[in-house]
Formats: structure tokens, C-alpha cells, sequence
């Protein structure tokens, strides 16, 4: 049994499709109600509801466990609690091998969600356990081409001149998959995964402008606007903290470059890694609405 937390976020609704038709049972652990049914649809029977910093729920999600791939909650106050939870958890219900999705350059302790990425790596390596631990770059975000397809500007909250690598989020869940179903490859590694090029917002708008045939231009959008896209659900601590780990991730973004090397990521998918281009026709494909002749 393999568990997959996070499940119904970005990783995990890729990584959950790959786990069962491999054939892995897997049990998936989610926050609402409406999360588990839409996992239910994808065909996984096994869903635990609840809130992980529960100790109830994250004892059920952990009962009869072989395997887990941990994903934290995202930019959350809880995340660096239940990371230790879930360790100290994995290690008592004598979990096989655990998987770790970090972050590239946990080291840099600057970025607050960083921080708490690497004192989890910490206890996770201090546990006992047999692991392995992804650290991925920048996500590919469909949510931030919609302003780049709809109004031609493409916007990041950080300096339009300062350069990022970035993944596309099925290459990491095909990666993941890979690491789950080959315990004995891959226990004891720690992966840095990007994909090829090193982009400042100009290169990418360019990018997005070639693959719609229309002008994009970069801009830079302050935090806050931003947050309250994103997050108009959050409010009180969980704004103020989402808030501090945005505003750390534009400073240190708009005076230094995030950048990590493709080799890693390529050795393991045994392929190109899919290139932003690529993932940008991708993603312009399914927003563009199709002509029926029939």
C-alpha cells in the first residue's frame, strides 16, 4: 500500500493514475470531502479525510502503509509540524520507504517554505527510515498562463530580469512513480529535478507569444494582489502566513537568480524532460475550444 498525501494536489492527481495503473494499491489523503470524491472518480477506494494535523487522521492514514510520498500542505503554518508528524508515524508503523517531495535549494533558508522543507529533510534523515527526497524547481502553473492567453501579460510577483528554472508537473509525478516503484534503485538518493533553460519573465512571455501568435508582455505583480487571487478563501494566521512566505519568495527572486541543472531529471525519466515551449502548446491546446464540422 502505498500512501500519497496531498493527493488531490498538483503532484498528486498526476502521481495517482500512474500508481494504479501500475498496479500499486494506493490510499490517498485529503483535506475535504469534495477532494475525496474527486479522487474516487479517478478510481482510488482507499481515501482518508481529514487534517493531518490531527494525530486520529494521520493514524489512519498511516495503518498498513508499505510506502508514502509525502507532500507538504502548501504554503501552510502546519507544513513543517506535520512533515515531523508523519515521519515520527512512517518510522512506528515501520514504513518501508518514504518519499519526500522538498523543494530545489532547500538550503536557502531565506525563503521561509525552504526552511521548513529542510528541517523535515533533517528529521526524515535522522529517522531511521529508508528514503529518498525529490527536490523540484519552480512549477509549470497553468493558472499563470490564463493572464498571458486572455489579457497578453505574462506576471510574476519577483524581478522580470532575474532567471528561474521551472518543471512540468507530470514530469515530477512520472519521476515519482518511478522512485515508488523501485525502492531498491532509488532508497538513499536525494534528486534535484528542473527541466532544461534558465528563463527571466522577458524569455517566457516571448515563449508563450510564439506558441499563441499573438504579443505578451512581461509584468511584475506586487504580493499582495496576487495572495488575494490566489488565497481569497485564507484569513487571519493563514493569510498573514502565506502573506511573509510571498513576500520572502519575492525578495529573494528579484536579487538572485533560482536556477538548477536538467541532468538529474533527465537521467531518470530516460528522455528530454518536457520543455516550458512544449508544456505551453499543451496547456494553449486544451484552452483553445475546438470546431466540430460534423
Amino acid at each position: 500500500m502505498i500512501l500519497v498525501t496531498a493527493a488531490n494536489g498538483n503532484q498528486g492527481k498526476l502521481l495517482l493514475p500512474r500508481l494504479l495503473a501500475a498496479g500499486h494499491p494506493v490510499r490517498a489523503s485529503v483535506r475535504s470531502e469534495a477532494s475525496a470524491a474527486a479522487l474516487r472518480e479517478l478510481g482510488v477506494a482507499d481515501v482518508v479525510v481529514g487534517d493531518l494535523a490531527d494525530p486520529g487522521v494521520l493514524a489512519k492514514a498511516v495503518a498498513g502503509v508499505e510506502k508514502i510520498y509525502h507532500v507538504g500542505p502548501t504554503l501552510s503554518d502546519s507544513e513543517r509540524s506535520v512533515g515531523f508528524a508523519i515521519v515520527d508515524a512512517a518510522r512506528a508503523e515501520g514504513v518501508r520507504h518514504f518519499v519526500m517531495s522538498s523543494v530545489l535549494h532547500a538550503i536557502t533558508t531565506d525563503l521561509i517554505q525552504h526552511e521548513v522543507k529542510r528541517d523535515i529533510e533533517e528529521h526524515l534523515l535522522s529517522s531511521g527510515l529508508e528514503f529518498t527526497i525529490l527536490q523540484p524547481t519552480n512549477y509549470m502553473l497553468a493558472h499563470r498562463l490564463k493572464p498571458a492567453f486572455e489579457r497578453g501579460v505574462f506576471e510574476l510577483t519577483w524581478s522580470l530580469d532575474r532567471r528561474q528554472s521551472l518543471i512540468d508537473i507530470g514530469d515530477i509525478a512520472e519521476v515519482a512513480a518511478l522512485v515508488l516503484g523501485d525502492t531498491a534503485r532509488h532508497v538513499g538518493a536525494t534528486y534535484e529535478l528542473a527541466s532544461p533553460g534558465w528563463y527571466t519573465a522577458h524569455d517566457l512571455a516571448e515563449i508563450i507569444a510564439r506558441v499563441i501568435g499573438r504579443p505578451v508582455v512581461a509584468g511584475e505583480l506586487d504580493v499582495e494582489t496576487f495572495a488575494t487571487r490566489m488565497f481569497s478563501d485564507a484569513a487571519g494566521a493563514d493569510m498573514t502566513y502565506r502573506l511573509q512566505a510571498m513576500r520572502a519568495i519575492s525578495a529573494r527572486y528579484s536579487s538572485n537568480d533560482f536556477v538548477g541543472n536538467p541532468n538529474v531529471l533527465t537521467w531518470l525519466l530516460g528522455r528530454t524532460p518536457t520543455s516550458f515551449e512544449d508544456w505551453v502548446r499543451i496547456q494553449h491546446s486544451h484552452a483553445t475550444p475546438t470546431v466540430n464540422d460534423d
